[in-house]
């Protein structure tokens, strides 16, 4: 199914989204990006069960809808499963759209049976799709894209910055499908003694104590195991030569677009989406590999980098978050219209 064009937004109408997140907490999360870019009209609320259920709003905005139903308890996770259907029920009755941004194509950590059924009825449920490139399939969807905004001048203290020569960064969540251990099993067989890798960000379960053993086992490998501030985080990017993110799928990664806010070259997966935004900043910034990471394809794109003129930064234009926000409130309005649409005419 094709996309839909907005509707007319020239009348100024204010209103109230209920995110299912929580509220923003002043870093860069999609979250704080995507409010403080909103425009005047659009007041937001953040996501509890009473005011999902209770609470007064014109449309409900869920991102990654599985959250809301997981929990390891499974007294908790049924009483979740329970309240996510009677929120749904709610939106009906109530006539209050229903927006889902496709993050992904799919959950990366697979839930049950319980969770499918329930994410297929939101899908049913939901008025309007928001796509986050053009390479997330629409079919049987009424949606729009809007794409993901870009980091420029969300860092401060990093101006003048150069990086170290060999140095190359993971940064992000260290889960099973980021492809970290691969990453680090396949820098062990690199012999280059001119080459280090640094790993940045919070691991999952036993990741932590496998990263920790190959820098024990390895001086040329560091790590910092935790969140850390954004401050932090940009002088991390800054001094990286080149930014792996070997993960093991990717479809929409906000880590891609904090190097490439940063100016520093990437190397990914090849995917759709990721062969869309290569074309778009411009040659030399996205480097993608086939199939599993190896040692040959990580020189191979470190001599590239080094030796390919590029452009003095990648293209980032239409990424400007006064223009996500401003889309945003086109698309809210337009699935409400959809849904008074078809509360007024049944199938």
């Amino acid at each position: 199914m094709p996309e839909i064009p907005f509707v007319d937004t020239s009348e100024a109408i204010p209103l109230t989204i209920l995110l299912s997140l929580a509220p923003p907490d002043g870093t860069t999360r999609y979250v704080d990006q995507v409010t403080a870019a909103a425009p005047p009209q659009v007041s937001f609320r953040f996501f509890s069960w009473r005011e999902a259920l209770f609470g007064r709003y014109d449309a409900f905005h869920v991102h990654w809808p599985e959250f809301l139903i997981r929990d390891g308890h499974p007294a908790r996770r049924m009483a979740r499963l329970a309240l996510f259907r009677l929120l749904l029920a709610r939106l009906r009755l109530r006539g209050a759209a229903l927006v889902r941004t496709l993050h992904n194509l799919h959950p990366h950590e697979p839930g049950d049976a319980f969770e499918q059924r329930s994410l297929e009825r939101c899908d049913r449920h939901t008025d309007l799709f928001i796509r986050l490139n053009a390479a997330t399939p629409l079919e049987g969807k009424t949606g729009v894209t809007i794409l993901h905004g870009h980091y420029r001048g969300r860092y401060r203290g990093v101006e003048g910055l150069a990086f170290e020569p060999g140095r190359i960064l993971y940064f992000g969540l260290i889960k099973p499908y980021k492809g970290v251990e691969r990453l680090l099993e396949v820098f062990r067989g690199m012999s280059d003694a001119d080459l280090r890798l640094r790993v940045v960000g919070k691991p999952s379960g036993s990741l932590r104590e496998l990263v920790e053993g190959q820098c024990r086992d390895d001086p040329r490998i560091t790590a910092r195991l935790e969140f850390v501030p954004d401050d932090v985080l940009a002088q991390e990017v800054c001094g990286a030569e080149l930014v792996v993110l070997p993960y093991r799928e990717m479809h929409n990664s906000g880590a891609i677009l904090v190097a490439l806010s940063l100016d520093r070259p990437v190397l990914v997966p090849r995917s759709p989406s990721n062969a869309m935004l290569a074309a778009e900043v411009g040659p030399g910034w996205i480097n993608m590999f086939e199939g599993e990471l190896t040692s040959d394809i990580l020189r191979d794109c470190l001599a590239r980098v080094r030796d390919t003129p590029r452009a003095a930064r990648p293209r980032l234009e239409g990424r400007d978050w006064s223009v996500v926000g401003d889309l945003h409130y086109k698309a809210y309005r337009t699935a409400i219209a959809l849904r008074r649409q078809e509360a007024a005419c049944p199938a």
